[in-house]
């Protein structure tokens, strides 16, 4: 049997996507539950990069000659979130320990447990699942009430954690395992291009790892300063001098020891694969818009690198939630800017741009 924290309304304002730049507010039903689903009240929700890269028209998200696109138009977009508890299913409350109230969260996928990646604990990379915010069966988040479904993984959130702190947890996630994708050593230089919200994470995760030195490289000064107040010991800006020449003269020559893009733009990829030493470590996070083009024979005869990519934050929310809590990271710098959700496209807008935010939220 459902239980209700109150009566719920029939419908809800939920932002609607279209298809590329055609977003809109709309009134949609809120979602029944079923057994071992959870329906939450949002309280806060983020507008990340590749939303901005899905609402552009990114072939990864449509589709071109090269893939199919994953977005299932019409959907409600948005994968950061948290939210209050307000409808248990028959058996949710005991399978993830949360009560009515409660505040929580959900990792972005939910998986088949099926297949054979789920069966050998690699749910992350789940054959068969569906990713809040673009698939069907997993609407997201730009709305008044959000559906856990049954074969979601929950976390509850402590409550001393600021609704706005707590969206965190999610990008943050995805930035601690990107880390943990580096394998980073005590004498490391370790090089985190781009100073976005998962960057500024990265920073952060990687500074917990205890390597020698963190270079932070941005087109934006102001974002290099906030990466030194997440851990970074350098920020360097490309536009103002040969920032690979810089990390080789740093190094003896060598060049860093583990790089990690999270810039989103191709010139970053040739960027790290000539700063990166031979027999490093390239870790490869962003969602890129178009294709890159690169010199891989850098990576086998030339260098012999380790070449990782790095995918959603798999078992690394308790370690989220932990950082947050210790203010591992000054969410109120990141955070710049909340917005009602009535004003998503004014959010879509400002992000898209890059020029005046860090990181920005929705409140419906």
């Amino acid at each position: 049997m459902t239980k209700y924290l109150y009566d719920l309304p029939k419908t809800m304002p939920s932002v609607i996507c279209h298809g590329p730049e055609d977003y809109r507010l709309e009134e949609r039903t809120v979602p029944k539950v079923g057994p071992e689903e959870v329906l939450i009240k949002v309280k806060s929700t983020g507008i990340c990069a590749s939303d901005i890269k899905c609402y552009l028209g990114a072939g990864l998200f449509w589709g071109n000659e090269h893939r199919e696109g994953y977005c299932q138009a019409p959907v409600t977009p948005g994968h950061e979130f948290v939210g209050e508890v307000v409808a248990l299913g028959e058996g949710a409350g005991q399978k993830y320990g949360l009560e009515l109230g409660d505040i929580a969260i959900s990792e972005q996928i939910v998986p088949c447990w099926n297949c054979r990646f789920c069966n050998r604990g690699q749910y992350w990379m789940c054959e068969h699942g569906d990713v809040y915010g673009f698939r069907q069966k997993a609407f997201g988040s730009w709305a008044d009430y959000m559906l856990f479904p049954a074969n979601a993984l929950n976390h509850k959130v402590p409550r001393d954690l600021p609704f706005h702190h707590a969206v965190f947890i999610e990008p943050l996630s995805c930035s601690i395992h990107a880390v943990e994708r580096g394998d980073i050593q005590y004498q490391d230089t370790v090089v985190i291009a781009g100073c976005g919200p998962l960057g500024l994470g990265m920073v952060a995760a990687a500074k917990m790892k205890g390597p020698e030195r963190i270079i932070a490289l941005d087109l934006s000064d102001d974002r290099l300063e906030l990466a030194k107040r997440c851990g970074a010991d350098l920020g360097l800006n490309p536009k103002n001098g040969d920032v690979v020449n810089t990390v080789k003269e740093l190094t003896d020559g060598y060049g860093c020891d583990v790089y990690i893009e999270a810039t989103g733009h191709p010139s970053a990829v040739v960027q790290g694969l000539n700063m990166i030493r031979k027999l490093g470590t390239f870790v490869e996070f962003s969602v890129m818009r178009e294709l890159v083009t690169v010199d891989w024979t850098i990576i086998g005869d030339g260098k012999e690198l380790n070449i990782h990519g790095s995918h959603l934050g798999p078992y690394c929310y308790p370690v989220a939630i932990k950082m947050l809590q210790e203010g591992k990271l000054p969410i109120d710098e990141i955070v710049t800017h909340r917005l009602p959700l009535t004003d998503f496209q004014k959010g879509l807008d400002m992000v898209a741009s890059g020029l005046t935010s860090v990181k920005v939220t929705l409140e419906p």
